[in-house]
Order: C-alpha cells, then sequence, then structure tokens
C-alpha cells in the first residue's frame, strides 16, 4: 500500500472545505472582528484565538480577543505582547465590532457572563470547533468536525483555504494548541494528519523543547502541593475501574492559584492501570461542583456529563453541577458506577488482590 505524503496528510480535508469557504465569506470585508473562548480558556482556545488573530491581522483585518473569564497566564508567551485583549472591558467590547468568532465552544452558554450579549449580535457571527455541536450553538456559520484533534487544526485549515502565511507567532500558536489537546500527542484524537500538521509547524522554526517547557515545565510550586493534597484525597472502585479524586473549596486560593493551573490534575487518576473512568471534583463554594471527566477504552464520558448538563469528548468531558461537595461525590460516582459497567466491553475483570497497600491511599482492601 502506497504510503500518504505530507502533502496529502496537509491538504484540507474535503468535508471540511465549504464549511471553510463559507466562514471566510462570512468574515470577508468585515474590519473590527472580535475573537471569543470558553469560560477558563485552555490551550486549545488560547492557542487558536492567538492564531487566528494573528492571521486575521495578516490579512488586513482588526482583531480582538474578548474571553468570559482572564486570560491563563500559563500562555502569556502566546500573547507576545501582540495580542489585543479587550476582556477585562467585558460585554461593553463587543459594541462597535463587525464580525464575531467564537472558538472551541458549539454552545454559547459556554461564553459565561458574555452569553447574552453574544445572543443579542446582529453582526456575522462564526464558529469553529471540534467538539460535538451543543443544543444552543453561538453563531449560524459554522465550520465544526469532532474528528479534528484540536480547534487549532481547523485554525490551521482555514489558513490554507485562505492563502494566508503562517508566522512564527501563529505556528507557536498553533502547535500549543495541538499539543494540549492532544495531551502531549498521547491522547486518541491524535491523528497522522495531526502529527503532519505539527511537523509542519516545526519547519517554521519552532523549537520542541522549548514548547515542551513553556507548557509543561513552567508551573508554579502552588500546584505542586495542590496536588499532594488532591491525591491524599485519591479514592478507588476496582470492581468498577473507576477513580476520583477532590479539592475542596478555597484550596485554589489558599495556593495563590488561578483554575488554569489545575488543567492536567485528573490525568493521575486516569494514569493508574486499568482505569476506565476517571473523575476530579472541584468545590467552586457556593453550591457549585465543577467536576472533570477522563476515561479509556469504550466509556465515552461525554454522553456521560451530559446527563449531568455537561459535555465535551468522548474521552474528556466535564460538568458544572450543583449541591455539596459530599452529595455531588456520591451522585456521580454512584452514577458512574452503573454507566462503566454498561459501556462496551462490560465490567472489568476484577484483579488480584495486593499484598501490600500504601496507607496514604484509600485503595481499600
Amino acid at each position: 500500500m502506497p504510503l500518504p505524503s505530507s502533502a496529502d496528510l496537509l491538504a484540507v480535508p474535503p468535508g471540511r472545505v465549504e464549511a471553510t469557504r463559507a466562514l471566510l465569506a462570512a468574515l470577508g470585508g468585515r474590519r473590527v472582528v472580535a475573537l471569543s473562548t470558553h469560560i477558563n480558556a485552555d490551550g486549545d482556545g488560547c492557542g487558536s484565538e492567538a492564531a487566528l488573530a494573528d492571521l486575521l491581522a495578516g490579512a488586513g483585518h482588526a482583531p480582538f480577543v474578548i474571553n468570559p473569564t482572564p486570560w491563563p497566564s500559563a500562555f502569556d508567551f502566546l500573547r507576545d505582547g501582540v495580542l489585543d485583549d479587550r476582556s477585562p472591558a467585558g460585554a461593553g467590547a463587543l459594541a462597535r465590532i463587525d464580525a464575531l468568532a467564537v472558538l472551541d465552544i458549539g454552545d454559547v452558554r459556554r461564553l459565561g457572563a458574555l452569553t447574552d450579549a453574544v445572543r443579542a449580535l446582529t453582526v456575522p457571527k462564526v464558529v469553529v470547533d471540534h467538539h460535538v455541536p451543543g443544543d444552543d450553538p453561538p453563531g449560524p456559520v459554522r465550520l465544526i468536525d469532532a474528528t479534528a484533534c484540536a480547534t487549532g487544526e481547523l485554525i490551521f485549515d482555514l489558513a490554507v483555504i485562505a492563502g494566508w502565511p503562517i508566522s512564527r507567532h501563529a505556528a507557536v500558536a498553533l502547535y500549543t494548541a495541538l499539543l494540549t489537546d492532544t495531551g502531549g500527542f498521547r491522547f486518541s484524537n491524535t491523528s497522522p494528519r495531526c502529527h503532519a500538521i505539527a511537523g509542519y509547524l516545526l519547519s517554521l522554526g519552532i523549537d520542541p523543547e522549548e514548547m515542551y517547557r513553556r507548557v509543561y515545565a513552567s508551573v508554579p510550586l502552588g500546584r505542586l502541593q495542590l496536588l499532594r493534597d488532591a491525591l491524599g484525597t485519591l479514592e478507588i472502585d476496582q470492581e468498577h475501574a473507576i477513580a476520583w479524586i477532590s479539592v475542596p473549596a478555597g484550596a485554589v486560593e489558599r495556593y495563590g492559584l488561578r483554575s488554569e493551573d489545575l488543567d492536567g490534575i485528573v490525568e493521575h487518576p486516569r494514569s493508574i492501570a486499568g482505569t476506565r473512568m476517571a473523575v476530579f471534583f472541584r468545590d467552586l463554594g457556593h453550591g457549585k461542583i465543577k467536576v472533570s471527566f477522563r476515561s479509556t477504552g469504550a466509556v465515552d464520558v461525554n454522553r456521560f456529563a451530559r446527563d449531568f448538563g455537561g459535555g465535551g469528548h468522548a474521552k474528556a468531558a466535564g460538568a458544572l453541577i450543583a449541591g455539596t461537595l459530599e452529595d455531588v461525590r456520591t451522585r456521580v460516582v454512584d452514577a458512574a458506577r452503573a454507566f462503566v459497567a454498561a459501556a462496551p466491553g462490560g465490567p472489568p475483570a476484577p484483579e488480584p488482590a495486593a499484598t501490600t497497600a500504601d496507607p496514604a491511599l484509600p485503595f481499600g482492601a
């Protein structure tokens, strides 16, 4: 069988071409373009915004960012002194725009405090996303493909179809989007095309070791202190292959952290051998619990999260649930036991009993 060439892999998939051109047409002639992404923006949201802002500026537009929550300090390097971030102005910054591009979300409610203002806009509203579409999309013109490894992949497609050159700054932003949403190219959404795009971006002068340092090796000390505390709450249901950890209200503030500093903590319980679903509970206070779900194999946590009003990807999803930490944890874990048992493959085979147990971890007998 002939091997695909890099040109074949970098070509925009045929199923995306029409939607990509429609989105570019909607932005055509619109000078001031606002860019937004979901609350507590991650590497894909920030990377996609920074890359699209750079591409649009190069094409003669005047883009700026307006997010519902502050830009994460972990991705300050993407601002590079050139990104126009008007998020502190709130919804008022949307008053004099010619178009809006919403990135990395398929449901307008994930824009938090900006939701009502975005719904009221009469300018063209476009959406670029790689999640399963929600019930209330942010705009009518959509480039959405859940097979893309990241929203950054779809921004790359925009550049290809439009013929926009990718600057080094845009390349850094796109690489950040791909790197973070694939878990360092480890998750199942890491496709051959994802690697091909990453390879192309590296050819533009990206230093992979420097990118690793910026994204994964520059965490504040408080994150490790909070991780220590969270791992102390680790519980495992070996019969159903579920593991979960919790962070109480006030812990983030106590260590001088921000919400984005918790990214990736849920990967620790997922890394336990045999785990099919991992859950991270964070008490936000005021009767709200943020819950992150991760899975392996055929367990679809997007479908599970939707039962609690959330959503995401098949192997990475989340929800915001009302209640106390103890109540929500009980409800979610009980539901997870039934869900995992009914998932393809059925309940896991019981593992041999351990001869020793780490007393710091509540593994049980």
